[in-house]
């Protein structure tokens, strides 16, 4: 299990990478033989609140948490917890994506980009991401954006194959983009 820690604003000790990779471990003990990727932990400090941001790609999924409080430490194990939470919640449909059987159920219990204006009519683009839009189903495109902790997330919807946006409704509720070409 390859996993980078980076810092902004602090410095990485060797404790604080230990930590890191001994909280991390319990989450990869719900993937057995998965093809995993590099987990990448940023740990950032900024106005005195210690920020704890983990992305762990499985097999085309990509599990992301992110946790700020006072103390470094406790982000990291919130952290950890959040995405414990996210598998637990999600652990039949992982397990279905995941067919390889690389799945633990028995681990688990029963139980934006935003762009502001400049005040003109340009926009200040500070950040680009590129991405593969893979084929899903739009249940498993919701599942994806919640597991990745963002309010929308683009794919290639599976039945039309058109590229579509699954979006959180300040309801709480979901709302489907399909763009018209």
């Amino acid at each position: 299990m390859a996993i980078t820690v980076r810092g902004k604003n602090i410095d990485i000790t060797p404790a604080l990478k230990d930590y890191v990779a001994k909280r991390v471990g319990k989450i990869t003990k719900y993937f057995d033989g998965a093809s995993m990727g590099e987990i990448t932990a940023i740990l950032t400090v900024n106005k005195g609140r210690h920020i704890v941001e983990v992305t762990v790609p499985i097999n085309g999924i990509l599990l992301r948490g992110e946790e700020a409080t006072s103390d470094m430490y406790a982000s990291i194990d919130l952290v950890i917890e959040k995405l414990e939470k996210q598998i637990e919640k999600y652990k039949t449909k992982l397990s279905r994506k995941l067919k390889s059987g690389s799945f633990k159920t028995d681990l688990i219990p029963a139980a934006t980009l935003a762009n502001q204006a400049t005040g003109e009519e340009e926009f200040d683009i500070v950040k680009t991401k590129r991405f593969a839009v893979k084929p899903m189903a739009v249940d498993e495109a919701v599942m994806q954006m919640n597991l990745i902790n963002h309010d929308f997330y683009v794919f290639a919807n599976a039945e039309t194959e058109e590229v579509n946006v699954i979006y959180r409704r300040k309801d709480g509720r979901y709302g489907l983009i399909e763009p018209e070409f």
